[in-house]
């Protein structure tokens, strides 16, 4: 398809419905139906452009960075139906629900209003010879796509975004991924209680996260792991900037773990403080550095209690021959990392590894 082409297909989507006319930076007065509650106040940083264009594709840094427009009904989300979250693919920002999408028949992914206030801003586009309202990611500044207010009730909007602007996270991953406040969307109070109880998440930090997870994903009872940087005070960091030990991040495995096969306890005892040498204060093998630290973190007081327990029996065992260094730490804000660092040795056999399971 010429770009010629493309321009004539988005101009006669337009020419049945009025554009949105809105002041630079948000709609005013505010549309009936817009949620007023906001969910989570965690904060949301871009990332630099050269970690950008390692991370993303051609076509998402393409729309996200320099508003380009992908091709109708030729998008991952254009016709998807699986619950869930629309995040930033650049930030990671919350930006739309899957229960405020409809089909709006031009072969974008079409919603009524944004997941929750401040996440989604619009601004006055003049761009091939016509007036139509952009928006864009709060947080990033990352172009998303077009508003209208040619939408179905309650709001009368419809929200035109690119798929490659975003990312889905299921509804089954939102606790995993660190977006569990926006459950209710998605089902009861005790429906998301039920869920939640169903499965349990542990963040652990013990060197290289390669050799981490390749060890981790494959423990009976381990549902999903992704690896990425806690503990530090930087917003979304990246490698390159955990790398220089001096954001306070340590490299991290988050898991996914059904508690019926696997406890929390066993998790640790059995399996944590065998792949790693727990008694190298910032150190594992040849990595030295605070992001290489020997850490628990904990989403709860019974976490903290079961591995308080657990490192005074390691230390009682005898099995280590110096004490134990480990630190429990509150789990924070989790960063996941780029997408060449997951399942890494899965997917690079050959790759470095400094961890494996000791008698």
């Amino acid at each position: 398809m010429t770009n010629g082409s493309l321009l004539l297909i988005m101009l006669a989507g337009l020419a049945g419905c009025k554009s949105s006319v809105a002041a630079e930076g948000g709609r005013d007065p505010q549309p009936q139906g817009l949620r007023s509650a906001v969910l989570s106040k965690r904060t949301y940083t871009k990332p630099a452009d050269a970690v950008l264009r390692r991370s993303l594709t051609p076509m998402q840094y393409d729309v996200t960075q320099k508003a380009e427009t992908e091709r109708a009904f030729q998008n991952d989300y254009w016709n998807n139906h699986t619950p869930g979250l629309y995040v930033d693919v650049a930030t990671g920002e919350p930006l739309f629900s899957s229960t405020d999408k409809f089909d709006s028949g031009t072969g974008w992914p079409s919603f009524t209003r944004p997941v929750e206030p401040g996440r989604v801003v619009d601004r006055t586009d003049h761009s091939f010879g016509t007036v139509r309202t952009e928006v864009r990611s709060k947080a990033g500044g990352s172009h998303l796509g077009h508003l209208f207010d040619d939408g179905p009730k309650p709001t009368g909007l419809r929200y035109c975004i690119n798929s490659a602007a975003v990312r889905l996270v299921p509804v089954d991953k939102l606790r995993a991924e660190g977006y569990g406040e926006y459950q209710v969307l998605f089902a009861s109070a005790a429906e998301v209680g039920a869920r939640s109880s169903a499965t349990e998440t542990a963040v652990l930090a013990g060197g290289c996260f390669w050799g981490m997870e390749e060890i981790l994903r494959t423990i009976p009872g381990v549902l999903e792991t992704e690896v990425g940087y806690t503990g530090g005070t930087k917003p979304a960091p990246s490698y390159e900037d955990v790398s220089t030990g001096t954001t306070g991040h340590a490299e991290a495995v988050r898991i996914v773990f059904d508690p019926k096969k696997l406890s929390y306890s066993d998790l640790l005892e059995n399996w944590f403080f065998r792949m790693h040498d727990p008694t190298t204060l910032n150190r594992q093998e040849n990595d030295v550095g605070t992001q290489y630290r020997s850490a628990i973190f904990v989403t709860s007081p019974e976490q903290r209690k079961i591995a308080s327990d657990v490192i005074s029996r390691v230390n009682k065992s005898g099995k280590w021959k110096r004490p134990i260094v480990t630190q429990i730490e509150t789990a924070g804000a989790f960063t996941r990392a780029e997408d060449h660092h997951q399942k890494y040795l899965e997917k690079n056999p050959s790759g470095y590894m400094c961890h494996y399971l000791r008698n």
